[in-house]
């Protein structure tokens, strides 16, 4: 009779970890039989062996890469401050904290992060990529990259982002199992339809537009955004092209210069690179000026206006080699939109409300890249890449019997007609009240036949409206709340949740006169109403989603 060998003990104690050989056999064994674990688990790492060893024998855990001891106040994270201040405040601060003050301080998403987490990822080195801020702009990738050269030098350049497939992340294996999309793994979505929501005479163009997820692997809930993968205008890439000298089938990688400046390249605000290569292939005054451009300076007083086409014309003449000009470009970034819709009403579809951009800088039109992308460059039935970008702290109360007060004017009531979709689709019990605002009545009321019908089933409990152009007097939102802060008192002492879409500037407009509202209605020194306010952001009953 044969006796059966003992399995081998599983080595769950890396050689790296800080223990004799006696000591390391003896904690395999022991973890296994806790465990009840079999030769196939991976070794422990060590952190992870430090920490549960720490947790043994009492000895304080091992510090993980992004424990250096600071207190977690972030007081530079608010938009209205401006980047010089947001480096002091965060002057003397561990390098993360420093990145982190660099950002937009949006927590737009649109990185694929929130401020925090791309400064952290930058820290650790897992995302080598620093001109992903879109609020930003240069000015956050320029820090970005002094305070990244404390690490050394700046990553090197690889193959240029607009030469690759805009879906496919960093080594990713075209082979590989179907992720779950994501920004650097988008799914394909169909474009439905677009109806615009102004009625003749407006002076302002925005759309309504419907999107089919079939197929796609994308879900959502109301809050989240929408990533979109939008195409420059192909009018845009030929000026382009015409300035370089280059043909349009140049060939970049696998593509042609054509298709790569129309899918994946920023042809909008110039990047200190492009500078930068203008300086070596000028001479004379030309070059300075190229390389104080490179460098922050506003040599002609015209740097703001300068999108990628205004460049080459600013340097006329200058004809860098295609494939090192399109080096020289930055990404073309997705866009996020505010989702207008819910899937509990309206699944496997969604909808946005965006405004198209346009507008003159000299006598040349500009126009938004994305915007127009939806207003007027893509027909029903066509694919678009797109993922879900969650919210952050962005959502409707767990409790659907809490109140919500929601104020969003113009294009920031796209969450919220979503929120009121959720909630008629749900018979949530809770009061709703809307502010929404914007020109004018006969012309930029959205979705007014649609909150007319809310209003007379009782699901839209109170519709504040406010209209900047219609009277002499410029009414807006705020003062909307202030006129109605009575009652708005009452519905916060009543517990409701308020929430907060639009621009930067309004936002901090509503801030104010809810501050002035708390103060007045109920009865505290601008001091106490402050504490009250940041006693409601704590809690998660003010949240805000602007840009």
């Amino acid at each position: 009779m044969t006796q059966s060998t003992p399995p081998p003990i599983p080595a769950l104690i890396p050689d790296s970890a800080p223990f004799s050989p006696e000591q390391r056999t003896w904690l395999n064994g022991f973890f296994a039989g806790l465990l009840s674990l079999d030769g196939g688990v991976n070794a422990l790492s060590a952190t992870e062996t430090a920490e549960l060893f720490g947790t043994m024998t009492g000895a304080p855990p091992a510090r993980g890469p992004l424990d250096d001891g600071d207190d977690g106040q972030t007081p530079w994270h608010d938009t209205a401050i401006a980047l010089p201040e947001r480096m002091e405040l965060a002057a003397g601060r561990p390098l993360r904290r420093r990145l982190m003050a660099a950002m937009g301080q949006q927590d737009c998403g649109q990185c694929g992060y929130n401020c925090e987490d791309y400064a952290n990822a930058i820290a650790l080195k897992s995302e080598e990529r620093l001109n992903l801020c879109i609020p930003g702009g240069k000015e956050t990738t320029r820090m970005l990259k002094t305070l990244y050269a404390e690490f050394g030098a700046i990553p090197a350049a690889k193959l240029p982002a607009a030469a690759k497939d805009p879906a496919a992340p960093p080594g990713a294996d075209a082979a590989s199992a179907a992720p779950t999309p994501s920004r650097d793994q988008p799914a394909e979505i169909a474009f439905v339809s677009r109806t615009k929501l102004n009625k003749a005479g407006s002076h302002k163009e925005t759309w309504h537009i419907d999107l089919d997820l079939a197929g796609s692997g994308i879900s959502y809930t109301v809050g989240d955004s929408l990533g979109i993968f939008a195409k420059n205008d192909p009018a845009l890439a030929d000026a382009v092209i015409d300035m370089l000298g280059a043909p349009p089938d140049f060939p970049i990688a696998d593509r042609t210069l054509r298709e790569v400046l129309i899918d994946n390249s920023s042809l909008g605000v110039a990047p200190d690179m492009l500078f930068q290569l203008i300086s070596y292939i000028t001479g004379g005054e030309r070059r300075q000026k190229a390389k104080a451009l490179a460098a922050g300076a506003d040599p002609d007083g015209d740097a703001e206006t300068l999108d990628v086409l205004a460049a080459l014309e600013k340097f006329s003449g200058v004809r860098p080699d295609p494939e090192a000009f399109v080096e020289a470009l930055d990404p073309l970034q997705p866009r996020l939109y505010s989702i207008a819709s819910s899937p509990k009403a309206t699944p496997g579809k969604v909808a946005l409300t965006i405004d198209a951009v346009r507008y003159k800088i000299g006598k040349r039109p500009r126009v938004g890249v994305a915007s127009t992308f939806f207003a007027e460059r893509i027909a029903p039935g066509t694919k678009l890449k797109a993922y879900i970008q969650k919210a952050h702290a962005f959502g409707l109360p767990a409790d659907p019997s809490v109140p919500i007060i929601m104020i969003g004017p113009g294009t920031g009531i796209a969450p919220f007609r979503a929120f009121l979709h959720e909630r008629m689709a749900t018979r949530a019990p809770g009061r709703n009240w809307l502010f929404f605002g914007h020109q004018r009545r006969d012309w930029d009321f959205f979705y007014e036949d649609e909150l007319a019908g809310m209003k007379a089933s009782g699901v839209l409990t109170n519709l504040s409206l406010a209209w900047s152009r219609d009277t002499d007097q410029k009414i807006y939102v705020q003062d909307r709340m202030r006129q109605q802060g009575r009652d708005l008192w009452a519905w916060l002492a009543d517990g409701a949740h308020v929430y907060v879409c639009g621009a930067i500037g309004m936002g901090k407009d509503v801030e104010r006169a809810l501050l002035d509202v708390i103060a007045a209605h109920g009865v505290r020194s601008p001091e106490q109403a402050a504490a009250f306010l940041a006693d409601l952001k704590k809690a998660g009953r003010y949240q805000a989603d602007v840009y």
